[in-house]
């Protein structure tokens, strides 16, 4: 079976994800688990390029690949990085189809990871933390959230710019 050129693009999207989020993974952070975000600037730049689906994939890929080269599948992080990305997506998903071209990187940026705090907030006091105190850090967590949303925004927007128009349909 011959493997389109879209599938090409996007094993090699998926594959600098998860070389991206093996990097993030061994930068010092101010809270634990705490990160930019940087390998969501593969998914808008697919997400932009190629659809939501195509994001997804790249998404769940670089989850689930990232966590067996770190040896985390299946474990705690693992599981807050699933549940984060999948809100991610579902947000991408739902401004893509509410809104169709009205947003560029920044404006899907923001919102995905709001909702990749959200989701983790949410599934690490119901799993993990089941101390209502964990809720104390929303506000400190939402703001880092919306800082790293604008910084990956701004970088997915580069790289779109540089990027050659796309010709194919898909």
């Amino acid at each position: 079976m011959t493997q389109s050129l879209t599938d090409r693009q996007l094993a090699l999207y998926a594959a600098l994800a998860i070389s991206v989020h093996l990097i993030e993974a061994g930068i010092p952070s101010p809270l634990p688990g705490v990160k930019p975000g940087l390998a969501n600037v593969v998914a808008l730049v697919v997400l932009l390029r190629h659809g939501v689906a195509a994001a997804a994939w790249v998404t769940g890929l670089r989850v689930v690949g990232g966590s067996l080269l770190l040896g985390t599948f299946l474990g705690p992080s693992f599981i807050l990085a699933a549940a984060g990305g999948v809100a991610a997506v579902a947000m991408l998903a739902l401004l893509h189809t509410s809104t169709g071209t009205l947003l560029g990187p920044v404006g899907y940026a923001v919102p995905a990871a709001i909702a990749h705090t959200a989701a983790q907030l949410a599934v690490a006091r119901l799993l993990f933390i089941p101390d209502p105190g964990l809720w104390q850090l929303a506000p400190v967590l939402f703001a880092f959230a919306v800082a790293a949303g604008i910084t990956t925004g701004i970088i997915a927007a580069g790289i779109i710019a540089r990027l050659p128009p796309r010709h194919d349909a898909s």
